[in-house]
């Protein structure tokens, strides 16, 4: 995916040249940290920050201090991290060929496309675009597919159908989606939108009631009764930069993405907040788990006390809607559930 790739490349440039937007506080390291390492492939920049920092997401401040790398090159298979201190600060410095380099903006004789990425964009890659979240208006006002041509029960690339209703020329592409359960805020009983599942892409024929549209790639088959949008833009925005949110916001895990049952490392969850509530990509959030009531039956008498939350790992998140969000999972302590709590990192 060569488009993935370029966008990584402006990522990690624009993560690691971001460095005037952050204050120079105390960055706690890995006790289990390594004094070097050298980077080979399939590392990601996370994954590499994780074993010097207690927080990943704080990497863009060890280098900023770091008078070596004031301008960050992108980092490849082969090259060598090494962790210094200077005041009683640590910094990590670069190491690349026969010795320490000054780094600079400037183009690196080999392929972009062989640095090292800063998530592992693969493992969200389809849900950039897709699957959707609809709004129940939205979802009410969607075409919908109600007759396939030629006596066909079902729809597949190269097979035309009928919609209701199209009027307009444009645009001429649409998605073709199926609509899913209810994402329902677990403590408000809210209906913050619905799951809705990719089943292709399709081209305007004719405009009309019904409109005439030819199936043009399909992951699943249509049936009658699916829902059309305006194709998404195949250009998904991925220059995001891991931070934490500047808002104080408290929040639950409601979904699963791809037909999970077990939620671990690099899945994919939906949260209960969005754009509405000052969620953006790239804020990072820690997931807690416990603050269930239990029964005291030592005080007796329905006596009760609250559990604490224990932290379970962080997620950062990719793609935001109103009042969801899809969120990738960066690493857990533990078994991750459904309706486990979400909020900014503490003490980082």
């Amino acid at each position: 995916m060569p488009h993935f790739n370029r966008k990584i490349i402006g990522f990690i440039v624009g993560l690691l040249l971001s460095f005037s937007s952050l204050a120079a506080g105390p960055v706690n390291l890995n006790p289990a940290h390594p004094d070097r390492y050298v980077v080979v492939k399939g590392d990601t920049l996370w994954d590499i920050s994780a074993m010097f920092l207690r927080d990943p997401w704080l990497w863009p401040e060890v280098w900023f201090v770091n008078p070596q790398i004031e301008n960050p090159h992108l980092i490849y298979p082969g090259d060598e991290i090494i962790l210094s201190f200077k005041d009683g600060r640590p910094l990590l410095t670069l190491q690349r060929g026969s010795g320490v380099q000054k780094l600079s903006p400037s183009i690196h004789a080999r392929s972009m496309d062989q640095a090292i990425p800063t998530i592992p964009v693969d493992a969200i890659a389809q849900f950039l675009t897709r699957p959707y979240v609809m709004e129940e208006g939205e979802l009410e006002l969607a075409p919908y597919i109600v007759h396939f041509l030629d006596d066909h029960i079902v729809g597949g690339a190269g097979i035309s159908f009928y919609a209701r209703s199209i009027e307009q020329d444009h645009p001429t592409r649409y998605a073709i989606i199926r609509p899913g359960k209810a994402y329902k805020d677990p403590d408000t009983e809210e209906i913050l939108g619905y799951e809705a599942t990719f089943i292709g892409d399709s081209d305007l024929q004719r405009t009309g009631d019904p409109a005439k549209l030819l199936i043009e790639s399909s992951e699943r088959e249509a049936v009658i009764g699916d829902r059309l949008i305006e194709a998404a833009d195949d250009q998904p925005m991925v220059n995001f930069q891991p931070r934490i949110p500047d808002v104080d916001i408290e929040g639950r895990i409601i979904s699963v993405l791809n037909g999970v049952s077990q939620i671990g490392q690099y899945n994919v969850v939906v949260l209960n907040k969005g754009t509405r509530d000052g969620l953006e990509p790239g804020h990072v959030l820690e997931i807690l788990q416990g603050g269930h009531e239990i029964r005291d039956i030592v005080a007796g008498r329905g006596a009760t006390v609250t559990l604490p939350l224990e932290e379970a790992g962080h997620l950062m998140i990719f793609r935001t809607f109103q009042k969801v969000s899809f969120a990738l999972i960066m690493h857990a302590t533990k078994p991750l559930h459904v309706l486990d709590w979400v909020r900014p990192p503490k003490g980082s």
